[in-house]
């Protein structure tokens, strides 16, 4: 009996959330242990299609950097990167996407519909939903956001899907570009004024000590982020993901999670519970 009192005030605490954010869009940047644990990823799938039945619109932008590195050396190719971001030749773009848009985009449609969800992949071609432009000349085919279309979401979304979507752009040269999967979600969430932004990571959120899980910081104002990058509490991956997740709430995002993927049902503590997890970044 314990536990079925228990069952019932977890979701009548869950009901002020789903009322709050029923009609909502929630863009979900899915990377770390939670994309490549096979455990990990069916909850995810669940998670997703359950916030689709309570009414909420989620959109989820994958990466996909350990994978493409896997199948790169698989072929006998060398992952070069400058600034974090991978040095992309033909062969490389031609990887990039096959992996991205053929390889783990359809896994994470598959295992959502498998679940119960109506999941469609797109890539970032797709309706020229992500614009790019090359970044720099020393990294080949690296582009960056130049505009997002965001009406094939949308009308996805309207119909009842769940959009998936894979970080490839498309640029006025027709060309196709390897877009860092946490700008794109960015700028994904701005186009669609998306109410959340999360980040699923392999961290409990931004610490303090990077030894200290009690160190976490539970909320973070966008005119700190600065300070956090120079002291070296933010390091490494983090620092895109503070960077994007600053532009987004200033165009607009009312707020942006930075959550801890390893843990089993990650978004549903975050979205439905008190106390929620990670770190949220705020105006």
């Amino acid at each position: 009996m314990k536990d079925l009192i228990l069952r019932v005030n977890t979701l009548t605490e869950a009901l002020p959330y789903i009322k709050e954010f029923y009609g909502k869009t929630l863009v979900i940047k899915y990377g770390g242990a939670a994309q490549t644990l096979e455990s990990l990823k069916h909850l995810f799938a669940k998670d997703i299609v359950l916030l689709r039945y309570v009414g909420m619109r989620p959109v989820v932008v994958h990466g996909g950097g350990p994978e493409i590195t896997r199948i790169m050396e698989k072929m006998g190719k060398t992952s070069e990167f400058i600034g974090g971001k991978r040095v992309t030749d033909d062969e490389t773009m031609d990887i990039v996407e096959m992996v991205l848009s053929g390889k783990i985009n359809k896994e994470i449609v598959a295992l959502i519909n498998h679940h119960g969800g109506q999941a469609v992949g797109l890539s970032g071609t797709d309706g020229t939903m992500i614009e790019a432009k090359k970044l720099h000349e020393d990294m080949g085919l690296v582009g960056e956001v130049q505009a997002i279309n965001p009406q094939v979401i949308r009308t996805l979304d309207e119909a009842g899907f769940i959009p998936v979507i894979a970080p490839v752009g498309i640029g006025e040269d027709s060309k196709k570009y390897n877009i860092n999967a946490d700008t794109s979600a960015a700028a994904i969430a701005v186009a669609l004024k998306a109410d959340k932004f999360i980040f699923l990571t392999d961290t409990p959120g931004i610490l303090r000590d990077p030894e200290d899980a009690d160190s976490l910081i539970s909320t973070i104002h966008i005119d700190e982020i600065d300070g956090l990058i120079k002291d070296g509490v933010v390091g490494g991956g983090m620092i895109p993901k503070l960077i994007a997740a600053r532009e987004a709430v200033i165009a607009g995002v009312s707020k942006v999670h930075i959550i801890d993927g390893r843990l089993p049902h990650a978004l549903l503590l975050e979205l439905f519970t008190d106390a929620g997890i990670g770190t949220e970044v705020v105006a």
